[in-house]
C-alpha cells in the first residue's frame, strides 16, 4: 500500500497571512480593517460635526485666508516682506526666523553646554560647584521667566540709540537691538564665490592623488601648501580682477534712530540667548561628552 505525499501549502499564502494577521491569521487581519473602519467613520463624524457648528456659527475654515493680504509688519525677517503680502509670506517669514533662532541656539548651546560639563567634570572645587549652580538654576527657573529677565531687565535696560555703546565704530549696542554693517553683494561676488569652489574641488583632488602614490609606490607628498595656496590664492585673485566680492553699509544715526546696516531686534536676541542657555536643562549628551574627552586626556 502506497502513500502518497502531501504537497505542501503555498509559501507565499502562509507568508501573506503572517504578515498580514500575525498569529491570529486571517481573523486578526479582518479585525484590524473593520478597527481602521471604525476610526475612519469617527474622524469622518467629527469633521463632519465641526463643520456643521462653524456654518451655523458663521465661521470660515479652510486655507483660503493664506492667499489674503496679511496688513501688518514683522520686525524681523530674512526675506523681503511688507504688510501688503499675504498670510503665506508671513508663515513663510516665521519659519525662516525660527530656523534662524535655532541655528544660533544649537551653536551656542554647544559651546555653552560643553564648558558647563567640563566645569563641572573639573578637580577645582569652586568651579565645580558654579557650574552645576548653574545648570540647577536654568533647570528650575521657567522658560518664559528667563526671556522676560533677558528682554525686560537686560535688553531694555541699555542706553537708546543717541547713547548707543559702539563696537569698533561700526556696532552699535542699544536698547532697540544690535546695529551692525550689511554685507552687499558686488559685481565681483559670483567669481568670488566659483573661485572658493573651484579651489575645494582642486584640493579633494590632489588629497585623493596623493592617497593613491601613498599606496601605490609607497610616495607620501605633502599637499597642505598647495591647498592652502589655492583656497587663498585663487579667491584673492578673483577679487583683485573682478573687484571686491562685498561692500559694506555702516549703520548711520540719524534722528532718532539708525539707518542703514541690518539690526537685530532685542526679541530676537532674548529669544536665541534663552534657546541657548536652556540647553544646560538637559546636559547629560554634554556631559557625557566632557567624561569622554576627560577620559582619553588621562
Amino acid at each position: 500500500m502506497s502513500i502518497e505525499s502531501r504537497s505542501p501549502p503555498p509559501q507565499l499564502t502562509l507568508r501573506l497571512k503572517r504578515a498580514l494577521g500575525g498569529r491570529a491569521g486571517w481573523g486578526g487581519l479582518a479585525l484590524q480593517i473593520a478597527f481602521v473602519i471604525v476610526l475612519v467613520w469617527i474622524g469622518y463624524e467629527i469633521v463632519a460635526n465641526a463643520r456643521a457648528n462653524l456654518a451655523t456659527q458663521r465661521i470660515t475654515s479652510g486655507f483660503d485666508f493664506l492667499g489674503r493680504t496679511a496688513g501688518f509688519d514683522v520686525s524681523q525677517s530674512l526675506i523681503p516682506y511688507s504688510g501688503s503680502d499675504t498670510y503665506s509670506r508671513v508663515f513663510l517669514v516665521g519659519l525662516l526666523n525660527t530656523l534662524l533662532v535655532s541655528a544660533i541656539g544649537v551653536f551656542f548651546a554647544t559651546i555653552i553646554g560643553f564648558i558647563v560639563a567640563l566645569g563641572r567634570l573639573s578637580p577645582n572645587w569652586l568651579l565645580s560647584r558654579i557650574s552645576g549652580g548653574y545648570v540647577e538654576l536654568i533647570r528650575n527657573l521657567p522658560l518664559l521667566f528667563q526671556i522676560l529677565f533677558w528682554y525686560l531687565a537686560v535688553l531694555t535696560a541699555l542706553p537708546g540709540p543717541r547713547q548707543s555703546i559702539s563696537l569698533f565704530g561700526s556696532f552699535f549696542l542699544n536698547s532697540r537691538g544690535l546695529m551692525s554693517p550689511k554685507p552687499i553683494g558686488e559685481a565681483g561676488l559670483q567669481p568670488f564665490l566659483l573661485a572658493i569652489v573651484v579651489a575645494a574641488v582642486a584640493s579633494l583632488v590632489l588629497r585623493r592623488y596623493a592617497h593613491r602614490q601613498l599606496f601605490e609606490k609607497g610616495r607620501s607628498i605633502r599637499i597642505w601648501p598647495y591647498v592652502i595656496g589655492m583656497l587663498i590664492g585663487l579667491p584673492a585673485l578673483a577679487a583683485l580682477i573682478f573687484g571686491a566680492p562685498l561692500s559694506f553699509e555702516v549703520p548711520v544715526l540719524r534722528g532718532f534712530n539708525f539707518a542703514g546696516g541690518s539690526g537685530v531686534i532685542p526679541e530676537f536676541v532674548a529669544l536665541a540667548v534663552e534657546v541657548a542657555a536652556g540647553a544646560t536643562r538637559n546636559p547629560d549628551t554634554a556631559y557625557q561628552a566632557a567624561q569622554e574627552v576627560s577620559a582619553r586626556s588621562h
